[in-house]
């Protein structure tokens, strides 16, 4: 038996990475949908993330894991090329937040809803490095914005705790950059 039309020739499997994008290595496409969530966080002894707004960073957590440290961190929903999938990402790596903020300070840039991020990966651990690049501005496909639109990803929710995916904004987003 061949495989011949078994599955479509574009066929991806799904993202198995519960909605969030992690930097893989090689080359990482996204394009940015929303407004950045920004604020602190820290991993407790149970390992799991506690976050904070950007006001309210705690200065000496009593239950940060043994080599944690309290990080700035920014989230934000992305539509990420490799999985085809519309997904949050978060970053903590400076180098990484520094160049994006260049572009969006940039007038030739702007907002990062315009045009598509790269962002490659090299090493692992302590030798892992990160380049930003970024492709030329265009339009999103009308089907990515329709996508998104019926989301209504609520990123807030990562500061109780709660799955922004499932949890209920206080009110309709109006604000989306398309």
């Amino acid at each position: 038996m061949t495989n011949d039309n078994f599955l479509p020739a574009d066929y991806k499997s799904p993202s198995t990475e519960g909605g969030y994008m992690k930097f893989k290595a090689g080359q990482n496409k996204f394009r940015v949908l929303g407004s950045a969530l920004i604020g602190w966080e820290y991993f407790n002894q149970d390992n799991k993330p506690q976050r904070f707004a950007m006001d309210m960073k705690p200065s000496a957590p009593k239950d940060i894991k043994a080599d944690g440290k309290v990080k700035h961190f920014r989230a934000f929903p992305v539509f990420n090329y490799q999985t085809n999938s519309i997904e949050i990402l978060e970053l903590t790596q400076s180098s990484i937040m520094g160049t994006i903020k260049e572009y969006i300070d940039n007038p030739k840039w702007g907002n990062p809803t315009a045009y598509d991020i790269i962002v490659g990966r090299t090493g692992e651990g302590l030798e892992t490095e990160y380049t930003v690049t970024v492709d030329p501005k265009e339009a999103i496909d009308k089907e990515v914005q329709e996508a998104y639109k019926q989301m209504n990803i609520y990123m807030e929710a990562l500061l109780t705790g709660e799955n922004p995916f499932t949890t209920q904004a206080p009110s309709e987003p109006d604000n989306l950059p398309f």
